[in-house]
């Protein structure tokens, strides 16, 4: 991208927020005093002085994020909310091309790579999370005839959430393919079934990166399971076939610490991440991770479907594998050519908690 910053174009920059909900230029700080969240701050102030930097959304409720015409690309998305409050509790939507099936259906701290509802720094190229609890998506998403975002509040409490929706109104060329996020959980894994990421992706496009929250039932290793791609006649068996889950991960022998062979080494890179959250004596008995691997620059391409699934394998007596029964939830992250397939239902709001 830097290789372009010089250029001249016609492109259209564009930013809406809670000051601009309909990201028209010169529209932005309008909010009336009497009309803002942040009335009383502002009132010896007036318009145009912070009066409207958030939303409140009410429990069961869905609010629209943003709504934009015409063709363009979304480059950044920064978003905050209530502190404390639990991440899964919202669910994120984006709709393209004016399609009722949503492309992307998720929790918002899995979205963002925080599935724990804990806050890990996170230093990526397409996901950055900052202190404390801001979440950025630099993930490219384009779309030739609009987008609606919604945020879906499931909880029984309101939420304020403040957010950026950075993006830019241009041309596009005639075929592109359209940002994609799925989310999946399994609590427990059955004894020794495969977890599935994502399956049912049909048309033409590239997979670009996993996210795991994944939390452990038992004591010991349990990073020793293959990742699997099976890309469009694949059957039985796939075209890409990982060697473990540390490996997919970008680590290698258990994410051990070179320094203290008996801890984990965490780590946060452009491309991938792995994050411990430990167990603090009392209430918290079990250890989870966070994990992320982004392929960038190694997408993986398909031309009809795409099913990509993982063994979740520690090690039990006699040196003999032993399929776990973990907490595993994912985001499985593509692009590819609408129409968007329908997705499996969201877990309820009981299955989606994190305890």
């Amino acid at each position: 991208m830097l290789d372009q910053l010089f250029q001249v174009t016609d492109t259209l920059t564009r930013s809406i927020s809670p000051e601009n909900p309909t990201g028209e230029p010169g529209k932005g700080g309008m909010c009336p005093l009497e009309e803002g969240t942040c009335a009383r701050a502002a009132r010896d102030l007036g318009t145009g002085w912070k009066i409207n930097p958030y939303i409140f959304i009410e429990p069961k409720s869905t609010v629209e994020l943003a709504h934009i015409d015409g063709s363009g690309v979304i480059n950044q998305i920064w978003v905050t909310i209530s502190k404390n409050w639990r991440w899964r509790s919202a669910i994120l939507r984006f709709y393209w091309d004016g399609s009722d099936q949503p492309s992307v259906e998720c929790p918002l701290g899995d979205f963002f790579c925080m599935g724990w509802n804990e806050f890990s720094q996170i230093n990526s190229l397409a996901v950055c999370i900052n202190p404390g609890s801001g979440f950025n998506c630099y993930w490219r998403m384009p779309f030739k005839k609009g987008c609606r975002i919604t945020l879906e509040n499931i909880s029984e409490e309101r939420v304020t959430i403040y957010y950026q929706i950075n993006y830019e109104l241009r041309e596009l060329p005639d075929e592109i393919a359209y940002f994609h996020a799925q989310f999946r959980r399994v609590n427990p894994l059955p004894y020794k079934e495969v977890y599935t990421i994502v399956d049912g992706i049909e048309g033409k496009g590239q997979y670009v990166g996993t996210y795991m929250a994944w939390g452990v039932h038992s004591s010991g290793w349990w990073g020793e399971g293959e990742i699997k791609f099976y890309i469009d006649d694949d059957d039985d068996y796939p075209t890409i076939c990982g060697t473990g889950t540390e490996d997919y991960f970008g680590g290698s022998f258990d994410f051990r610490d070179p320094a203290d062979l008996n801890r984990y080494a965490t780590y946060s890179t452009p491309y991938s991440g792995m994050h411990v959250f430990k167990p603090d004596g009392a209430y918290r008995s079990q250890t989870r991770f966070g994990l992320y691997r982004w392929h960038i620059t190694d997408p993986v391409h398909f031309s009809k479907n795409l099913r990509v699934t993982i063994q979740a394998l520690g090690w039990r007596e006699g040196g003999r594998y032993l399929p776990l029964q973990d907490d595993l939830a994912s985001v499985a992250f593509w692009y590819q050519t609408l129409p968007t397939k329908k997705f499996p239902a969201l877990p309820d709001k009981d299955s989606l908690e994190v305890i």
